[in-house]
């Protein structure tokens, strides 16, 4: 039996985007300071980045009185241990290391559990790599498939790769992706070495911060190209010619 507590006794739970690097706050709305600093109660990927995230937009009280969860495999399917203080009234916010809870990132499950108890979600404006870079990128914005990433063994990364690459030739789509900081050099390889040389592939680097770069090239012209990506943030985009 599906019980549902009334919205209006409920807390909200507010999806709050993290900065993508950086202690630059001002990237972020005013309005979301204003909706952090009044919450005493988050749920995160991260407890240690939690607190220092909330120490740079000055949250008005201590470390000590603030309550933070992590978000625990083990505990994922435990709605309650999560939920109890938004359905006790208490608003609380989702947070992730970086960008978006939800997109790329832990907290669907969270969100999916508060809409299944008549929790109000409230998503707030932030900082996106996937879709900044694909805003920036001049490629299919209004098809495109976002993959997370791709395989780590070199031989099934390369039969996506020229998956994705024909899928994105037949429906005009873009194919969005990222990698771990430290695989981006291998990455870039593979993708000149397997794609079309007429393909357009587009690097977001570093959105947001300072060293920000965005390069939408024929994947002929990034052979020519030499690029230092490795252990940079990196989102990748592809539409086949």
């Amino acid at each position: 039996m599906l019980i549902l507590w009334p919205m209006s006794l409920a807390g909200t739970l507010y999806l709050i985007p993290n900065l993508l690097g950086g202690e630059d706050i001002s990237i972020l709305p005013p309005a979301n300071l204003k909706i952090i600093h009044n919450l005493s109660f988050f749920i995160v990927e991260n407890a240690k980045n939690a607190r220092k995230f909330l120490k740079i937009c000055r949250h008005p009280l201590p470390m000590s009185s603030i309550q933070i969860k992590e978000i625990d495999k083990h505990k994922i399917g435990n709605p309650s241990y999560y939920l109890i203080e938004l359905i006790n009234g208490i608003s609380g916010g989702l947070l992730s290391d970086a960008g978006c809870p939800g997109i790329a990132d832990p907290g669907a499950d969270i969100v999916r559990q508060a809409h299944q108890k008549n929790i109000k979600v409230q998503a707030l404006t932030g900082p996106s790599s996937i879709l900044l870079t694909l805003m920036a990128s001049g490629l299919n914005g209004q098809k495109f498939h976002f993959h997370g990433y791709l395989p780590v063994n070199k031989e099934e990364r390369t039969k996506v790769i020229k998956s994705l690459e024909e899928k994105s030739k037949r429906e005009g789509c873009t194919q969005v992706f990222i990698e771990t900081p430290y695989r981006n050099t291998a990455l870039l390889a593979d993708l000149k070495h397997t794609l079309h040389r007429h393909t357009l592939l587009c690097l977001g680097i570093d959105i947001t911060l300072p060293t920000e770069e965005i390069w939408t090239k024929t994947v002929r012209d990034w052979t020519k190209c030499t690029l230092d990506i490795h252990k940079r943030y990196v989102v990748f985009a592809f539409l086949a010619g």
